[in-house]
């Protein structure tokens, strides 16, 4: 996980746009601890969205062994339940579609020193 700036918490008036994008600039900040790349930039994080007043992350790992697969949806649950104050977060782990490089974002796989598409 990098540091980041904290948001204030979101207030009432906030609408569902506003609390999606801190969701994801939340995640933006959750690397992955063995790539140290973050979860979105290496395109693991699916969908983001709100279901009945929860936020509802789906995300996947690179590969269904990954290390990683326990303790990473956790810390990403904390990092953007912190970054929306007293709203419900929960994280789906997913594996369909599975996890591939072209879903990595082309500077985050220049820094892997993979070739960009």
């Amino acid at each position: 996980m990098t540091g980041r700036d904290v948001s204030p918490p979101l207030t009432p008036s906030s609408g569902p746009d506003e609390t999606l994008a801190r969701a994801w600039d939340a995640l933006a900040h959750v690397d992955d601890p063995e790539l140290r790349l973050d979860l979105v930039s290496l395109g693991l994080v699916y969908d983001v969205r709100d279901e009945e007043g929860t936020v509802v992350i789906e995300m996947t790992m690179t590969t269904p062994g990954c290390p990683a697969a326990e303790v990473l949806p956790e810390i990403a649950r904390d990092e953007v339940a912190a970054a929306l104050g007293d709203r419900p977060v929960e994280v789906r782990v997913v594996w369909d579609p599975p996890w591939d490089l072209s879903r990595i974002d082309p500077a985050a796989a220049t820094r892997l020193g993979l070739r960009s598409r």
